[in-house]
């Protein structure tokens, strides 16, 4: 059975909510929300500290929905954000989410990646982290 009659956006949903469910494993919640926002903001630190080219690559490898989010509020002309270190890329996060997540802020960044990584090529990975300091890199 299909929920919009239409198997693009049913992939996605179902894609997408496998993603949530993922990360809830992964920081051992079955709060959704946390789990969103910390999709949200992870990813939303992490194209903004990528070059332009690296995160459109790693976009067209997220589900259709998830993509949406990540370019949510994408401002090309701030690209990269000067995030220098691990601290500066949890702080920011914590800032996107601009609420008290149920877990940790470093504890729900590594656990957002490591779904990512498992659903991304290992090519893009490593993009990913040839594009990011050392300090930063080791996140992933």
């Amino acid at each position: 059975m299909t929920l919009t009659g239409l198997d693009t956006f049913d992939i996605t949903l179902h894609k997408s909510n496998e993603w949530l469910h993922e990360i809830m494993q992964e920081l051992h919640t079955e709060n959704r929300k946390d789990a969103y926002h910390a999709l949200r903001a992870t990813l939303h630190t992490l194209r903004d500290r990528l070059p332009l080219e690296v995160g459109a690559h790693l976009s067209a490898q997220l589900p259709i929905l998830i993509r949406g989010v990540f370019y949510e509020g994408f401002v090309p002309a701030r690209i990269p954000a000067r995030i220098k270190d691990e601290q500066d890329f949890l702080d920011h996060v914590a800032s996107q989410i601009g609420r008290e997540l149920g877990v940790d802020t470093r504890m729900a960044v590594v656990a957002v990646l490591k779904v990512l990584q498992r659903h991304v090529s290992p090519g893009e990975t490593s993009h990913l982290k040839d594009a990011l300091p050392d300090n930063l890199a080791t996140l992933l």
